[in-house]
């Protein structure tokens, strides 16, 4: 019984033997493991690592450069767009102008009409003119077109065209004493400018 007792006894120091000599070999490769890390870089890892940083820079630089096309070309369009917009706007303006100023030898017309219809303002012919010239200023202001106003106004070469010139004490300097052709306006640009005659 007591030599049964002392052979557990053995087998059990022997396992704690064999515990101890694992546990002292896995420290030791972790301890080489660790070495190995700390070694410095071989040759070779050196060599990969430059030419991986090199790599990396070329590929920065071509990044940038296509960067900088990139936005070159965004910007260029962006300028053609806004020109582009700029000049389609032009052209309507333009021909919408352009329209306008061929109504307004009509309107001209009209109003002589009605002078010489000033005889017998009462007839049904004087009446229809007077309201037909009415009907089409009210619808050249809806579309913005206004009188450029001339009469006992200061001569302005914005907006007047003088073709005569007067002496006259009675007026101020520079007044417009007669309109021969009316000017009209559509918000900053000048249909036709008024044909006056100024004062001193």
């Amino acid at each position: 019984m007591e030599e049964n007792k002392i052979d557990a006894e053995e087998v059990l120091d022997e396992q704690d033997e064999c515990v101890n000599e694992k546990t002292t070999e896995e420290n030791i490769n972790t301890e080489s493991d660790d070495s190995e890390d700390s070694t410095p870089l071989k040759h070779k890892d050196k060599k990969k690592l430059k030419k991986a940083e090199a790599e990396i820079e070329k590929l920065k630089s071509e990044l940038s450069a296509e960067q900088e096309k990139y936005m070159r070309l965004y910007a260029e369009y962006d300028n053609f767009r806004r020109r582009s917009a700029k000049e389609r706007e032009g052209i309507y303006t333009d021909a919408y102008c352009d329209a306008l100023e061929q109504i307004l030898p009509i309107i001209d017309n009209l109003e002589r009409a009605t002078q010489y219809s000033a005889d017998d303002p009462e007839s049904p012919m004087a009446k229809g003119i007077e309201l037909t010239v009415k009907s089409c200023v009210e619808a050249l202001n809806k579309m913005g077109v206004y009188e450029i106003e001339a009469l006992g106004k200061q001569f302005d070469p914005n907006f007047h065209n003088a073709v005569m010139h007067v002496d006259d004490d009675s007026f101020g300097e520079n007044e417009i004493v007669e309109v021969f052709m009316k000017g009209y306006v559509k918000g900053d640009k000048v249909l036709r400018f008024s044909m006056v005659k100024v004062a001193n």
